[in-house]
């Protein structure tokens, strides 16, 4: 059994870039998958999406209780286009709707920009987990920019001590080992919409990368380990080594975009437990416990045997 704890839909089509599932067809997904319930984030930086009201999350998770968990997202040029907004008043709101985290937040502005920092200060303040895609350009993609290395992450991670980091996407996961140069982090966007081909990770891991050694620094970094099926799957023995290691801040998600979407990170840890690279608890903790017991889940553990 899984918990999904970073899935996309609209509640009605858009017309370009992306066919999203509406909850329908993601719950079609889920069934298929034996995906307990999932969490649906937000859309709301025009980078490359539609932008989409966190009312519309609101009202599927409010038709499909027990299945769909809501998350919230604000730009963080929201009201003022400053870094004094008061960006606490509207998370306190969703806060009180039921929200249960912010993000997937992806505008393509530096991580370290004074609005974004003050969207983690007032999550921070509020109690509220923050989930975020990077970019290694600024301009031209959507994602937090930052560079090789994510000094603007560590930053981050540093300054902000009580904030959750759920960390998502090519940029971060590519990092899990050394990188033999920038361009394995993601493949560039080009105007014309097409993308460059990146150099994803090979193994096996000769060295290790930043990712790991974040884990061990800060105990306010967590993982979604939708985008980390490549760096992972390179190199069978270190991979779920990593897993193991860090078994209790890493959670199962889809990123589903699509009503065709493949979960190619379920099949991985579904064969690495089959094959017993990790235990069955390790696996349980990633799959479903550890998403549980973070947000408070009315839900059994898994591995409780109840």
């Amino acid at each position: 059994m899984f918990i999904d704890i970073h899935a996309h839909a609209y509640r009605r089509p858009v017309p370009f870039v992306c066919r999203f599932c509406s909850a329908e067809e993601l719950l079609k997904l889920y069934d298929k998958a034996d995906i307990k319930c999932g969490f649906i984030l937000p859309i709301v930086s025009p980078e490359i999406y539609f932008p989409q009201a966190n009312e519309d999350i609101l009202d599927m998770c409010a038709d499909y209780p027990g299945r769909f968990l809501p998350f919230c997202n604000l730009d963080p040029r929201l009201l003022t286009n400053a870094c004094d907004a008061p960006l606490d008043t509207v998370l306190r709101y969703y806060k009180d709707k039921g929200c249960l985290g912010v993000g997937e937040i992806m505008p393509n502005i530096p991580m370290r920009d004074p609005m974004v920092q003050n969207l983690f200060k007032h999550a921070q303040a509020v109690g509220m987990p923050v989930t975020f895609d990077g970019s290694d350009q600024h301009g031209g993609d959507f994602g937090l920019y930052d560079e090789p290395g994510m000094p603007q992450l560590e930053h981050s991670l540093q300054r902000f001590p009580k904030l959750n980091f759920i960390a998502h996407g090519p940029v971060f996961w590519h990092e899990l080992g050394r990188l033999e140069s920038p361009a394995q982090r993601k493949p560039p966007f080009y105007p014309d919409g097409g993308q460059a081909r990146m150099r994803p990770l090979t193994g096996p891991i000769q060295e290790e990368g930043v990712v790991p050694k974040f884990f061990r620094y800060y105990g306010n970094l967590y993982g979604e380990l939708s985008d980390a099926y490549t760096p992972l799957a390179c190199d069978e023995d270190y991979g779920p080594k990593f897993l193991t290691e860090f078994q209790d801040r890493l959670f199962f998600g889809t990123d589903t975009c699509g009503p065709n979407h493949r979960y190619k990170m379920r099949e991985l840890l579904l064969r690495w437990r089959d094959e017993k690279r990790i235990s069955q608890s390790v696996f349980t903790k990633i799959a479903h416990d550890n998403a549980v017991k973070f947000f408070k889940l009315s839900i059994p553990l898994a591995g409780s045997g109840e």
